[in-house]
């Protein structure tokens, strides 16, 4: 059996492959939509202000996207988010030939990005943490809040939002299983069941997520073993 029948085509080994042109473009497009915010963590831990930051940010990823960078990319390094960071830092250090053009990517906006929640967030950021170490930290909270956001949008279709808000705690953590149910309803047995079930889900989506940002299906435990370590580290 091929490979490509063995495993679903991901976004990264998508913008890897040498697919559809389109197809690449918007595989590349929807990573840099989700995960860039880890990006404007370093560079204001590099010590660019917020404006600076936004528009290396905007320009940095007009480039990224416009020059087909991907193109560029070497399957063995196998995670999305070290390839991200390593063509910014390049970007950085080439810069000047880009300062003809206007800020925020001379103009255009390639991607709609909301920079005020990202400011808010970076000012409680750990201050010991370097650069590097907080855009592995943002990159992995990133991950864990859009599984989560994944999760309430799915309860909320079934009708379980509260049930998901009352639980959530419980997908990191261990919580009073006696004072939920009573908040609940429910039984303390039906509390632990439902927990269980959403714990399941939990890994399922989360191992989906970072399967999107890898090269090689086997290495979604080992990334997911370095991400929990990296914010517990933090």
């Amino acid at each position: 059996m091929s490979a490509q029948h063995q495993f679903p085509q991901t976004r990264w080994t998508l913008v890897l492959s040498s697919g559809d042109e389109g197809n690449r473009r918007q595989a590349l497009e929807w990573l840099c939509q989700h995960y860039w915010q880890p990006l404007y963590a370093f560079l204001r831990r590099r010590g660019h202000n917020a404006a600076e930051a936004q528009d290396l940010v905007q320009g940095f990823l007009t480039v990224f996207l416009e020059r087909r960078s991907m193109e560029k990319a070497d399957p063995e390094r196998g995670r999305f988010r070290s390839y991200l960071l390593g063509a910014l830092v390049k970007y950085l250090a080439d810069r000047h030939d880009h300062q003809q053009a206007a800020s925020r990517g001379g103009g255009k906006q390639l991607l709609a990005l909301s920079f005020e929640k990202v400011e808010e967030r970076y000012l409680h950021t750990p201050e010991h943490l370097s650069p590097e170490s907080l855009y592995e930290r943002q990159w992995a909270l990133a991950l864990v809040e859009r599984v989560l956001n994944l999760m309430r949008a799915e309860h909320a279709s079934a009708g379980r939002a509260a049930l998901f808000e009352q639980l959530k705690v419980f997908l990191t953590a261990d919580g009073d299983y006696a004072t939920v149910s009573q908040s609940l309803e429910m039984s303390e047995g039906a509390v632990r069941v439902a927990v269980h079930r959403m714990r399941r889900r939990y890994r399922e989506l989360l191992m989906a997520e970072i399967a999107e940002t890898v090269r090689d299906p086997g290495e979604v435990r080992n990334e997911i073993r370095r991400l929990i370590e990296i914010v517990s580290a933090g």
